[in-house]
């Protein structure tokens, strides 16, 4: 009797199935990573390029006042001398380069309305009596409606916080309305009260959470393109990019080129003063 050889259980396991949104997920987490180093990397430039601005400021702003002081200077002994009106028209445009007057917008600021000056502010500037703001009385229809609805919706009629929390916003819209004594606004909120709450929308399922968060991402990335587009083609940035190894001897080289237009301006200056003494 031959003996019998056991054979080895070659039944195949299953393999556990993948979930439908474990792509996806994977698609998203690197998303996610690759956005984190983008905002790194314009946030990184724009705090190259405000450093460099503040630098550029401090640095060249004393040169560049200086030569707007000389060609105004230059302009108004250029007119002196000829006293032609296009040449006193440039002196005055150089000077108001040198001392530039505020704008209207500045002067009355948010004083301002389709009419032209507000009455306060112009009471301000004739020093007439500001006009008391209007009292408003409410119709006895309006106290009715208005104690309805503080009736209804008063906060201490909440069962629970969140409920609260709506009885509490929805009090200050009745209030608002009440004291500007709007009638029919107090008529639509008792219409929405009695509507009662919005019905809570359905949460979700993973994949469309998962789509929304792409989509998201998706528009941040844009957004942040559009950052570092601008702060690219701005004149600091455009500098930068010139000299993205050294920026502190490039605004040595523009010092240099300030400091030899200074000294022009100067024999400029120099000469229109001799020619009007000769």
């Amino acid at each position: 009797m031959s003996e019998q050889t056991e054979q080895p259980d070659k039944t195949e396991q299953p393999e556990t199935a993948e979930r439908p949104e474990a792509r996806l997920e994977r698609a998203v987490r690197a998303a996610e990573q690759a956005l984190i180093e983008f905002e790194i990397a314009v946030e990184t430039f724009r705090v190259e390029v405000e450093n460099f601005s503040r630098l550029h400021h401090q640095k060249l702003g004393p040169m560049y006042s200086r030569l707007d002081e000389l060609d105004a200077l230059i302009a108004e002994a250029r007119a002196a001398r000829t006293g032609d009106p296009e040449d006193l028209r440039r002196a005055r445009d150089a000077r108001s380069l040198v001392m530039p007057m505020p704008g209207v917008d500045e002067l009355f600021h948010d004083w301002m309305d389709s009419d032209g000056i507000a009455d306060d502010a112009a009471s301000m500037l004739t020093e007439r009596p500001v006009r008391p703001p209007e009292r408003v009385r409410p119709t006895e229809e309006v106290r009715r409606l208005y104690r309805e609805l503080v009736r209804q919706a008063h906060p201490d009629l909440a069962q629970d916080e969140a409920e609260r929390g709506r009885r509490d916003a929805f009090i200050a819209r009745v209030n608002a309305a009440y004291g500007r004594g709007e009638e029919q606004l107090l008529r639509d909120l008792a219409e929405e009260w009695a509507a009662g709450p919005a019905p809570e929308e359905a949460a979700p399922s993973e994949g469309e959470e998962l789509y929304a968060r792409l989509e998201w991402l998706a528009r941040r990335k844009e957004l942040l393109a559009l950052v570092a587009r601008e702060l690219e083609d701005s004149a600091i940035g455009s500098m930068l990019r010139m000299a993205p190894e050294d920026p502190d001897r490039l605004l040595e080289e523009i010092a240099e080129q300030l400091l030899a237009q200074v000294s022009e301006r100067e024999a400029e200056l120099a000469a229109e003063r001799a020619a009007a003494a000769g």
